[in-house]
Protein backbone atom coordinates (compact mmCIF):
# COMPACT_ATOMS: atom_id res chain seq x y z
CA UNK A 1 0.00 0.00 0.00
CA UNK A 2 0.87 3.65 -0.55
CA UNK A 3 1.48 5.02 2.71
CA UNK A 4 2.20 8.81 4.01
CA UNK A 5 3.14 9.76 7.93
CA UNK A 6 2.06 12.67 9.92
CA UNK A 7 4.62 13.31 12.68
CA UNK A 8 7.75 12.10 12.36
CA UNK A 9 8.71 11.05 16.12
CA UNK A 10 9.41 7.54 18.08
CA UNK A 11 6.45 5.77 16.57
CA UNK A 12 6.76 6.65 12.89
CA UNK A 13 10.15 6.39 12.97
CA UNK A 14 10.12 2.63 13.50
CA UNK A 15 6.55 1.59 11.96
CA UNK A 16 7.59 3.22 8.51
CA UNK A 17 10.83 1.34 7.83
CA UNK A 18 9.08 -1.74 9.16
CA UNK A 19 6.02 -0.93 6.46
CA UNK A 20 8.89 -0.29 3.34
CA UNK A 21 10.39 -3.45 4.89
CA UNK A 22 7.54 -5.15 4.47
CA UNK A 23 7.17 -4.23 0.60
CA UNK A 24 4.84 -1.17 1.30
CA UNK A 25 5.60 2.41 0.19
CA UNK A 26 6.31 6.02 2.16
CA UNK A 27 5.04 8.77 -0.12
CA UNK A 28 5.53 11.28 2.66
CA UNK A 29 6.64 12.43 6.41
CA UNK A 30 5.71 15.50 7.98
CA UNK A 31 6.56 16.85 10.96
CA UNK A 32 6.25 20.42 12.32
CA UNK A 33 10.17 20.66 12.51
CA UNK A 34 11.26 19.50 9.57
CA UNK A 35 14.47 18.56 9.97
CA UNK A 36 12.76 15.42 11.71
CA UNK A 37 10.83 14.62 8.38
CA UNK A 38 14.20 15.19 6.70
CA UNK A 39 15.81 12.66 8.79
CA UNK A 40 13.32 9.94 8.77
CA UNK A 41 12.83 10.10 4.81
CA UNK A 42 16.71 9.69 4.94
CA UNK A 43 16.07 6.12 6.06
CA UNK A 44 13.32 5.14 3.69
CA UNK A 45 13.48 4.91 -0.05
CA UNK A 46 11.51 7.43 -2.18
CA UNK A 47 9.72 9.61 0.85
CA UNK A 48 9.37 13.28 0.46
CA UNK A 49 9.21 15.41 3.22
CA UNK A 50 5.82 16.95 2.75
CA UNK A 51 6.07 20.78 3.93
CA UNK A 52 2.13 21.33 4.88
CA UNK A 53 -0.85 19.15 6.00
CA UNK A 54 -2.32 19.49 2.68
CA UNK A 55 -2.75 16.41 1.35
CA UNK A 56 -5.07 16.54 -1.14
CA UNK A 57 -2.61 15.75 -4.29
CA UNK A 58 -1.08 12.92 -2.32
CA UNK A 59 -1.58 9.11 -3.95
CA UNK A 60 -1.31 7.55 -0.46
CA UNK A 61 -4.13 5.60 0.40
CA UNK A 62 -3.43 5.37 4.15
CA UNK A 63 -2.19 8.26 6.35
CA UNK A 64 -0.36 7.49 10.01
CA UNK A 65 -1.52 10.20 12.28
CA UNK A 66 1.64 9.62 14.41
CA UNK A 67 1.25 13.09 16.93
CA UNK A 68 0.55 13.68 20.73
CA UNK A 69 -2.82 13.43 21.93
CA UNK A 70 -2.49 16.55 22.98
CA UNK A 71 -1.55 17.94 19.17
CA UNK A 72 -4.56 16.05 17.42
CA UNK A 73 -6.63 19.26 17.47
CA UNK A 74 -4.39 21.92 15.84
CA UNK A 75 -3.33 19.29 13.12
CA UNK A 76 -6.65 18.10 12.12
CA UNK A 77 -7.83 21.85 11.90
CA UNK A 78 -5.33 22.08 8.70
CA UNK A 79 -5.40 18.47 7.97
CA UNK A 80 -6.23 17.99 3.66
CA UNK A 81 -6.75 14.42 2.74
CA UNK A 82 -7.94 13.12 -0.61
CA UNK A 83 -11.65 11.70 -0.80
CA UNK A 84 -11.59 8.19 0.06
CA UNK A 85 -8.16 7.84 2.17
CA UNK A 86 -7.73 6.40 5.42
CA UNK A 87 -6.80 8.38 8.47
CA UNK A 88 -5.08 6.05 11.02
CA UNK A 89 -3.82 7.57 14.44
CA UNK A 90 -1.53 5.59 16.72
CA UNK A 91 -2.93 6.42 20.14
CA UNK A 92 -3.59 3.87 23.17
CA UNK A 93 -5.96 6.56 25.17
CA UNK A 94 -7.76 8.26 21.72
CA UNK A 95 -10.84 6.91 21.32
CA UNK A 96 -12.06 6.04 17.65
CA UNK A 97 -14.98 8.54 17.98
CA UNK A 98 -12.76 11.22 18.93
CA UNK A 99 -10.71 10.73 15.93
CA UNK A 100 -13.77 10.97 13.59
CA UNK A 101 -14.86 13.77 15.93
CA UNK A 102 -11.33 15.50 14.91
CA UNK A 103 -11.93 14.92 11.50
CA UNK A 104 -14.83 16.54 11.11
CA UNK A 105 -13.68 20.02 12.01
CA UNK A 106 -11.70 21.04 8.74
CA UNK A 107 -12.76 18.10 6.23
CA UNK A 108 -15.70 18.19 3.49
CA UNK A 109 -14.48 15.04 1.80
CA UNK A 110 -15.48 11.30 3.17
CA UNK A 111 -12.64 9.86 4.56
CA UNK A 112 -12.51 6.52 6.82
CA UNK A 113 -10.54 6.38 10.01
CA UNK A 114 -9.38 3.51 12.01
CA UNK A 115 -6.76 2.57 14.90
CA UNK A 116 -3.35 1.01 14.55
CA UNK A 117 -1.80 0.76 18.21
CA UNK A 118 1.55 -0.68 18.32
CA UNK A 119 1.58 -1.67 22.28
CA UNK A 120 5.73 -1.10 22.63
CA UNK A 121 7.77 1.58 23.75
CA UNK A 122 9.31 3.05 21.23
CA UNK A 123 12.78 4.83 20.89
CA UNK A 124 14.52 5.98 17.59
CA UNK A 125 18.02 4.67 18.58
CA UNK A 126 16.97 1.59 19.78
CA UNK A 127 16.35 -1.41 17.29
CA UNK A 128 12.77 -3.54 17.62
CA UNK A 129 11.68 -6.63 16.56
CA UNK A 130 8.55 -5.35 15.22
CA UNK A 131 7.36 -9.25 14.60
CA UNK A 132 7.11 -9.44 18.46
CA UNK A 133 4.91 -6.24 18.84
CA UNK A 134 1.04 -6.28 19.38
CA UNK A 135 -0.68 -4.80 17.08
CA UNK A 136 -4.06 -3.40 18.34
CA UNK A 137 -6.76 -2.20 15.44
CA UNK A 138 -9.90 -0.96 15.56
CA UNK A 139 -12.74 0.34 12.47
CA UNK A 140 -16.01 1.21 12.24
CA UNK A 141 -15.16 0.46 8.67
CA UNK A 142 -14.77 -2.75 6.92
CA UNK A 143 -12.58 -1.63 4.42
CA UNK A 144 -10.11 -0.08 6.82
CA UNK A 145 -10.51 -3.11 9.02
CA UNK A 146 -9.37 -5.57 6.44
CA UNK A 147 -6.25 -3.05 5.48
CA UNK A 148 -5.43 -2.29 8.95
CA UNK A 149 -5.17 -6.07 9.57
CA UNK A 150 -2.90 -7.06 6.53
CA UNK A 151 -0.93 -4.22 7.74
CA UNK A 152 -0.27 -5.60 10.92
CA UNK A 153 0.25 -9.25 9.81
CA UNK A 154 2.89 -7.64 7.35
CA UNK A 155 4.82 -6.88 10.49
CA UNK A 156 3.86 -8.29 13.36
CA UNK A 157 2.61 -12.16 14.48
CA UNK A 158 0.55 -10.51 16.90
CA UNK A 159 -2.25 -8.79 15.61
CA UNK A 160 -5.40 -8.03 17.96
CA UNK A 161 -9.45 -6.34 17.16
CA UNK A 162 -9.13 -4.37 20.46
CA UNK A 163 -12.11 -1.69 20.91
CA UNK A 164 -11.54 2.10 22.22
CA UNK A 165 -12.52 0.54 25.50
CA UNK A 166 -9.91 -1.93 25.96
CA UNK A 167 -7.38 -0.26 24.19
CA UNK A 168 -8.00 2.57 26.82
CA UNK A 169 -7.52 -0.42 30.04
CA UNK A 170 -4.12 -2.05 27.78
CA UNK A 171 -2.80 2.04 27.62
CA UNK A 172 -3.08 2.51 31.74
CA UNK A 173 -1.62 -1.07 32.24
CA UNK A 174 1.02 -0.11 29.89
CA UNK A 175 2.11 2.78 32.31
CA UNK A 176 2.43 0.88 34.86
CA UNK A 177 4.52 -1.93 33.12
CA UNK A 178 6.62 0.23 31.09
CA UNK A 179 7.20 3.80 32.10
CA UNK A 180 6.62 3.86 35.82
CA UNK A 181 8.88 1.03 36.21
CA UNK A 182 11.23 2.55 33.51
CA UNK A 183 10.93 5.74 36.09
CA UNK A 184 11.75 3.60 38.94
CA UNK A 185 14.85 2.02 37.47
CA UNK A 186 16.07 5.99 36.63
CA UNK A 187 15.75 6.77 40.56
CA UNK A 188 17.71 3.67 41.61
CA UNK A 189 20.56 4.39 38.99
CA UNK A 190 20.82 7.82 40.38
CA UNK A 191 20.92 6.78 44.39
CA UNK A 192 23.49 4.74 43.70
CA UNK A 193 25.87 6.98 41.15
CA UNK A 194 24.86 10.18 43.83
CA UNK A 195 26.97 7.49 46.38
CA UNK A 196 29.61 6.53 44.25
CA UNK A 197 27.99 3.16 43.43
CA UNK A 198 28.21 1.60 40.11
CA UNK A 199 24.23 1.01 38.83
CA UNK A 200 25.69 -3.01 37.16
CA UNK A 201 25.63 -4.03 40.33
CA UNK A 202 21.75 -3.94 40.33
CA UNK A 203 21.42 -5.28 36.64
CA UNK A 204 21.61 -9.08 37.84
CA UNK A 205 18.38 -8.08 40.76
CA UNK A 206 16.78 -6.05 38.10
CA UNK A 207 16.95 -9.58 35.14
CA UNK A 208 16.18 -11.57 37.60
CA UNK A 209 13.27 -9.61 39.35
CA UNK A 210 11.91 -9.50 35.42
CA UNK A 211 12.31 -12.95 34.66
CA UNK A 212 10.43 -14.15 37.67
CA UNK A 213 7.42 -12.01 36.68
CA UNK A 214 7.57 -13.06 32.98
CA UNK A 215 7.07 -16.83 34.83
CA UNK A 216 4.50 -16.23 37.37
CA UNK A 217 0.53 -16.44 36.88
CA UNK A 218 0.33 -14.22 39.59
CA UNK A 219 3.00 -11.24 39.46
CA UNK A 220 2.17 -10.28 43.45
CA UNK A 221 3.11 -13.49 44.59
CA UNK A 222 6.85 -12.82 43.38
CA UNK A 223 6.97 -9.99 45.24
CA UNK A 224 10.16 -9.71 48.35
CA UNK A 225 11.23 -7.13 50.08
CA UNK A 226 10.96 -5.32 53.22
CA UNK A 227 7.55 -4.12 52.60
CA UNK A 228 6.27 -7.35 51.54
CA UNK A 229 8.11 -9.33 54.94
CA UNK A 230 6.29 -6.37 57.03
CA UNK A 231 9.38 -4.65 58.10
CA UNK A 232 8.50 -1.82 59.07
CA UNK A 233 11.85 -1.06 60.98
CA UNK A 234 14.00 -1.66 57.75
CA UNK A 235 11.41 0.87 55.73
CA UNK A 236 11.67 3.46 58.27
CA UNK A 237 15.37 3.39 57.71
CA UNK A 238 14.89 3.63 54.15
CA UNK A 239 12.72 7.07 54.40
CA UNK A 240 14.62 8.29 56.61
CA UNK A 241 17.92 8.22 54.41
CA UNK A 242 15.17 9.45 51.45
CA UNK A 243 14.33 12.47 53.64
CA UNK A 244 16.73 14.96 51.08
CA UNK A 245 14.95 13.52 48.34
CA UNK A 246 11.07 14.15 49.34
CA UNK A 247 9.91 13.06 45.95
CA UNK A 248 11.45 9.76 45.86
CA UNK A 249 10.39 9.08 49.66
CA UNK A 250 7.16 9.71 48.24
CA UNK A 251 7.67 7.08 46.19
CA UNK A 252 8.90 4.54 48.60
CA UNK A 253 5.97 5.35 50.97
CA UNK A 254 2.81 4.82 48.50
CA UNK A 255 5.16 1.57 47.08
CA UNK A 256 5.36 0.25 50.26
CA UNK A 257 1.97 0.76 51.69
CA UNK A 258 0.54 -1.12 48.72
CA UNK A 259 2.52 -3.87 48.78
CA UNK A 260 1.81 -4.34 52.28
CA UNK A 261 -1.93 -4.21 51.58
CA UNK A 262 -1.22 -7.19 49.09
CA UNK A 263 0.83 -9.18 50.92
Amino acid sequence: MKISFIGAGNVSWHLSQALENAGHGVEEVFSRNIDNAEDLTKHLYNAQVQQDLNFSKSIAQVFFLCVTDDSMLEVAKQLVLPEGSMLVHTSGSKSLAELDELLRINNDVSIMTGVFYPLQTFTKNFKIDFSEVPICIESDEETVEKALIDLGQDISDITYMVNSEERRVLHIAAVFACNFTNHLWGIAQEIVKDNDLEFDLLKPLINETFRKAMASDDIFKAQTGPARRGDNKIINQHLLFLKQQPDYQQIYRVLSEGILKNK
